[in-house]
């Protein structure tokens, strides 16, 4: 398979995954979708593109492997959607989506037994520390696989982060690669509205990371973004990449507003949504 005909998988898959997303949260009545449909394209670039993995391998068996952690746990339906589709768990299962006794909480949870959940999460401001202590026992054990971690732009207002943050360089914790989902918006409105980041870049780089930005909408310049980041690993340093994405993304009356942010669509709105989001790989 050539480049572009990668990217047009990829770009495939990450359209089926924005279906999902929509008929998840309107089958369950609750859910994120802006954020979920936003990182669609990050989050199957990673599962089937940037991140070395093996579907059929215990989940706490984790050497050799690379593992990827979702601190803003809210946005379930993506991930869920992308892991079902990589064959994490049979795809029919999506339908169990937030139903009482299901393995597809809300949030992410090992409890349940979902095979590639290692943590809870969705309390905000504690995966890039989770993430980093993963980061720093593969060093410690000479494992060479990455950890990946995702994080919310708004997650970054808890303080939390920037204790991880500063850590990371302090050890040379060189086999990390996180991913901010910088759309801007969270759940009371616009970031700069509620606490404003400031220059995130220079923050970052001031605290002594590797900072990389682009499209996090744009599924080559996300396969490149994740590419580059990874020649970057055993350097020296942690890796951060700022991923402008769009919240709501692919439907038209979700994007760009808070609104959508934990909202489920009635039937109607799903309607009109799915008519915006081709179905690709066949629906669940």
């Amino acid at each position: 398979m050539n480049n572009k005909e990668k990217i047009q998988n990829l770009e495939s898959i990450s359209a089926q995954v924005r279906r999902d997303i929509v008929r998840l949260v309107n089958m369950a009545k609750s859910g994120h979708p802006g954020g979920s449909l936003g990182c669609a394209d990050i989050i199957t670039a990673l599962y089937f593109h940037a991140m070395n993995i093996d579907i059929n391998k215990p989940t706490q068996e984790t050497k050799g492997e690379d593992l990827f952690f979702l601190s803003n746990g809210h946005i379930t339906p993506v991930l869920y959607s992308v892991m079902a589709r990589r064959g994490y768990f049979p795809i029919s299962e999506l339908a169990t989506f937030r139903q009482l006794g299901t393995r597809l909480q809300g949030h992410p949870s090992p409890v349940s037994g979902l095979p590639g959940i290692r943590v809870a999460s969705g309390s905000l401001g504690q995966g890039l520390s989770v993430a980093m202590g993963a980061a720093y026992a593969k060093k410690y054990n000479q494992d060479k696989s990455l950890v990946y971690v995702m994080t919310g732009d708004g997650e970054l207002q808890e303080g939390q982060n920037w204790e991880a943050i500063m850590f990371a360089p302090a050890h040379k914790i060189d086999n990390l690669i996180a991913i901010v989902d910088y759309n801007k918006v969270q759940i009371d409105g616009r970031l700069d509205d509620v606490i404003s980041l400031g220059d995130l870049e220079k923050k970052w780089i001031s605290f002594g990371w590797e900072v990389l930005k682009g499209n996090g909408n744009k599924m080559e310049e996300v396969v490149n973004l994740l590419d580059e980041a990874k020649s970057r690993t055993g350097k020296g340093k942690p890796i951060v990449i700022l991923m402008d994405t769009e919240m709501g993304m692919g439907v038209d009356f979700m994007m760009g507003t808070s609104k959508w942010h934990g909202v489920a669509p009635n039937d109607e709105q799903t309607k009109i949504a799915l008519q915006q989001l081709p179905e690709t790989l066949g629906d669940f």
